[in-house]
């Protein structure tokens, strides 16, 4: 047994401390990103937040809505061959949408069967692809790793979850152009309650950021936000994307079955390892496991496209508390400051 004594911070432990700024407006601020991949090669031009994998969120109409945004859908894993080639031969941005996939024989096959459909190369009507498993500790999934960047080259490859400097550094030298960090920190996840394993997540950002830059990686943070602050702070702690799940739950263009409570609307919303979608896809929770993540009715919002003003607003309106005239500063331009109280909820929250 080994004790690690040093603090590890969570979104909530710390605020952005402001700094002068010259900038008059958020208007002002430039919120897109420009990447080049260390392994496929391919220069990304984006507003760097992906909807989350999750066949609530992860939906065909959920990237339609975003890519006006020129933000990214990490697509759920669950629609057919012909639903995938088609959607992905419709994109003008390629960056808009991620293929996202499992490791077992299922998934490898499947997407075989996409990747003969949408071509390869640099004409491939799919470039971004997501391996995404709940444990990416094991050798087996650094393997798959390396085995899909050796049979398909060209793509951009997204991998997770970790959380570990170290890890990251296996995953990018394996293969991976992006490393999805966290573990246990989502609004409809409970690995760390029923396995007590997690890191908290600025911290897993901070360290995993400095892991992937120093071998010319990326990192998507994964999990952990709650609200266009949270999502400023990810940036700040060095993270090149950030994915969120929650924060897009509960709008017309996600998958979650709208119902009525006590007069109000609600959609339902699940983690991907809850005992709803082992149900759905698995036709129940195996044996040998249990179930990791929990469904929650949310309350229904609407079009997603208010709640994507009210992130990007939040991350503009960040940058100018610092002086950062474009995303890629703030991260150079944020010192955390530690504090025991985020905010005044004497009126509630």
């Amino acid at each position: 047994m080994r004790l690690e004594t040093e603090v590890k911070l969570d979104f909530k432990d710390v605020l952005i401390r402001p700094k002068r700024s010259t900038l008059s407006t958020r208007s002002n601020v430039d919120i897109s990103r420009e990447f080049r991949f260390r392994h496929a090669g391919v220069e990304y031009h984006g507003v760097p937040i992906v909807a989350a994998n999750m066949d609530t969120i992860g939906t065909l109409e959920i990237a339609r809505a975003l890519e006006p945004f020129e933000l990214s859908t990490a697509l759920h894993k669950h629609y057919g061959v012909d639903d995938y080639v088609g959607f992905f031969r419709g994109l003008a941005r390629k960056s808009a949408a991620f293929y996202s996939m499992g490791i077992a024989r299922s998934d490898e096959d499947k997407f075989h069967k996409v990747m003969a459909e949408a071509g390869t190369g640099a004409d491939s009507a799919v470039r971004y692809v997501c391996i995404d498993v709940a444990n990416g500790y094991t050798e087996g999934f650094v393997k798959f790793v390396a085995k899909v960047r050796e049979r398909y080259p060209h793509l951009v490859i997204m991998a997770g979850n970790v959380v570990t400097g170290e890890m990251t550094e296996e995953l990018i030298l394996s293969g991976a152009d992006i490393v999805k960090v966290g573990i246990g920190p989502g609004s409809v996840c409970t690995t760390r309650k029923m396995t007590g394993v997690g890191y908290p997540q600025l911290s897993a950002i901070i360290e995993c950021a400095d892991a992937a830059h120093g071998l010319e990686g990326h990192i998507c943070a994964d999990g952990g936000c709650t609200t266009p602050g949270d999502v400023a702070k990810a940036f700040g702690g060095g993270a090149d994307f950030v994915m969120l799940g929650g924060m897009f739950a509960g709008h017309d263009e996600c998958g979650g079955e709208t119902v009525e409570r006590d007069g109000g609307k609600f959609q339902r919303f699940y983690g991907m390892s809850s005992k709803a979608a082992m149900e759905k896809y698995a036709g129940g929770v195996a044996q040998y496991r249990a179930a990791e993540g929990k469904e929650v009715l949310v309350p229904y919002r609407g079009p997603v496209a208010g709640t994507v003003q009210e992130i990007l607003g939040g991350v503009r309106s960040a940058c100018t508390y610092v002086g950062a005239r474009r995303l890629r500063e703030l991260s150079k331009r944020t010192t955390f400051v530690r504090v025991t109280q985020q905010l005044n909820e004497v009126f509630g929250k």
